[in-house]
């Protein structure tokens, strides 16, 4: 029979880099929609001010967001065991693949076993790859809208390459969908957390605030 124990797996680093990045998308994501299609108004204030502040907000918690993103990834080759980015190739050795196998099996319901993982499970950590992808193809696309209305600026030096490749009209319309394919991982990231936390039993959702998961040990477990 498996003994219950408390195992310290999320470092103050990736939680904080966690917080940081759901509250940006969050403000990112109204202050955005506002952007393209303003859906409110203030008397007292003229739409020019309000714009210009929605603005400013979307520029401050973009620029957040990939100071976290940079973090992240510098964390990647700093932190723990958990948050190390061999974690989330598991594809390239023979055990991986198998583990991911197994994983699918539980998430496309063919199977009732539960991934038990202290970390990440496989599947999980292999989307978080093309989740990041998805996150640079939002902060290279901002920055260049960012560069086209503010052409004096240090940020515009560094992004008229991209108007030299498609123009300002495609770049507005990757971002707009790259934003709303990053709802979608919310989305499923709030179900595949608690589908895992009912399953599993292993607090998954309120180690993101403490940082320590209840994992069952058995003699043979060696996640």
């Amino acid at each position: 029979m498996a003994k219950l124990a408390i195992k310290y797996v999320w470092e103050i680093p990736v939680r904080l880099v966690h917080w940081v990045n759901a509250l940006s998308i969050f403000i990112l994501t109204v202050t955005g929609l506002f952007i393209a299609h303003p859906f409110t108004i203030v008397q007292s204030i003229s739409p020019q001010t309000v714009m210009m502040w929605m603005r400013w907000v979307h520029f401050f918690f973009a620029f957040a967001f990939t100071v976290s993103i940079l973090y992240r990834i510098y964390w990647a080759f700093k932190g723990n065991e958990y948050a190390h980015w061999r974690v989330f190739f598991p594809y390239l050795t023979a055990e991986g693949r198998k583990e991911m196998i197994g994983a699918l099996a539980f998430y496309t319901f063919l199977s009732r076993k539960a991934p038990d993982f202290v970390g990440h499970n496989p599947v999980a950590a292999a989307a978080y790859v093309f989740v990041f992808l998805m996150y640079f193809g939002l902060i290279a696309t901002g920055l260049i809208l960012y560069g086209i209305h503010d052409p004096g600026g240090t940020v515009a030096a560094g992004t008229t390459w991209g108007t030299g490749i498609i123009n300002e009209q495609a770049i507005r319309n990757i971002h707009h969908i790259l934003m709303w394919l990053v709802i979608g991982f919310v989305i499923q990231h709030f179900y595949s957390g608690w589908l895992c936390d009912i399953k599993e039993r292993s607090g998954l959702i309120s180690s993101i605030f403490s940082g320590y998961k209840t994992i069952h040990v058995h003699e043979d477990h060696k996640h």
